[in-house]
């Protein structure tokens, strides 16, 4: 699942200028969405590149003559409707004036937006969910228990979204249920809470992986080899680093050159991965081989705890170099396995073993390496359930 954080900046925020202050500030927070007045989105189209969500004037789904960039990504039926409780609930759903307009055909995709006041409003949310390409619900004095409820009974038609005015509320949404709201929508002025939000974002939507130690059983030159070198367009801490193998089951984790050495400055924004041959770990667990890596692609970054996060490749360096071939041995479900990888022979590659940071010359036959395995197989860097020998 993909959080998005949707930011709003319609008129109950203030004029002009707060909320364009507020808009700018989201901008440079990376929010997914901004949600405004349908007369604000030409405005929203000059400030920059984000995704525009537009609460409808007339509460009319069907387009328009609008001014050149004046057309929403996506139209918002609810406020100063039935939605916000402006008009009151009618007594059978299906004479809703809100519901009416989200059945209607449209070329942009819509949204319901309701404010939960009680359990009326959360049946009122599930019925417009049917409907809608997203439902965002706002709980009055931001309850936990309506956003659960609609959790459970929302399904994948819908992409539900919390309203919240926090960093720590935001959290708690996507958490709720273990399975979580699919966004947020953040009421909030504050850039540092806007930021804050959105790397509650990122922090939810990062795959966690088990690592564990595999044997080293042969550590031997094997002469030149073309090396890549991963340079992304983000800093690395000491604890992280990139996995790579030459057999996809079984990847190496390498540290990033965040190290001081006597030969050469730290460069922790690159990442000396070893032999175009090899795999790296893509995110969303697809592998790539480093020859093709390119700048713009993102690549997985991973620390010595499992957590991984994304980096966009600034440039990939390919150079001839004398390499060593580091074999190692995995406790795999059908007994122990033999994996492999191709690392440039210099004290400035860095793998991690159980005395921590450890130079690839330094590294001897019984030395234990940190590695991730999972026994698939794959095709085109897609896991599939088939039978395949590397060696």
């Amino acid at each position: 699942m993909t959080r998005s954080v949707w930011l709003k900046a319609d008129g109950d925020v203030g004029d002009w200028e707060r909320r364009k202050e507020r808009i700018v500030a989201g901008l440079e927070a990376g929010v997914d969405w901004v949600l405004v007045d349908e007369t604000d989105v030409a405005r929203v189209r000059d400030l920059g590149d984000v995704n525009v969500a537009a609460f409808r004037a007339d509460a009319d789904l069907v387009e328009n003559a609008e001014p050149e960039g004046a057309t929403a990504d996506a139209y918002v039926v609810g406020k100063n409707g039935e939605g916000d409780g402006t008009i009151d609930l009618p007594p059978d759903f299906s004479g809703s004036a809100d519901l009416s307009t989200l059945r209607r055909d449209g070329d942009a995709p819509h949204a319901a937006y309701v404010r939960i006041f009680d359990e009326a409003y959360e049946g009122f949310a599930e019925a417009a969910a049917e409907a809608a390409d997203y439902t965002i619900v706002v709980a009055e004095d931001w309850a936990i228990i309506p956003l659960e409820n609609l959790i459970a009974r929302i399904g994948s038609e819908t992409e539900l979204l919390a309203g919240v005015t926090t960093a720590e509320e935001a959290g708690t949404a996507f958490e709720t249920l273990e399975i979580g709201a699919d966004g947020v929508l953040l009421d909030a002025d504050s850039p540092d809470e806007i930021r804050a939000t959105c790397e509650v974002r990122d922090a939810a939507d990062r795959e966690h992986l088990d690592l564990q130690y595999a044997e080293v059983t042969a550590v031997e030159r094997t002469g030149m080899a073309d090396r890549v070198c991963v340079d992304t367009g983000s800093l690395m801490q000491d604890s992280e680093g990139m996995l790579v193998g030459s057999m996809s089951r079984g990847l190496f984790f390498v540290h990033a050159e965040t190290a001081e050495s006597p030969y050469v400055a730290s460069r922790p924004f690159r990442v000396n991965a070893g032999a175009v041959h090899a795999y790296a770990r893509s995110p969303g667990g697809d592998t790539r081989y480093l020859s093709e890596l390119a700048s713009g692609d993102e690549v997985q970054v991973v620390d010595t705890d499992g957590d991984t996060r994304e980096a966009v490749v600034g440039r990939v360096k390919i150079e001839k170099r004398p390499m060593f071939r580091v074999q190692a041995e995995v406790e795999a479900e059908e007994g122990v396995d033999r994996i492999e990888t191709l690392l440039q022979n210099a004290e400035t590659i860095k793998i991690h073993t159980r005395e921590g940071r450890t130079a690839v010359t330094d590294l001897d036959k019984g030395d234990d390496v940190l590695v991730y395995y999972e026994d698939v197989a794959r095709h085109f860097g897609e896991a599939v359930e088939e039978s395949i020998i590397e060696k």
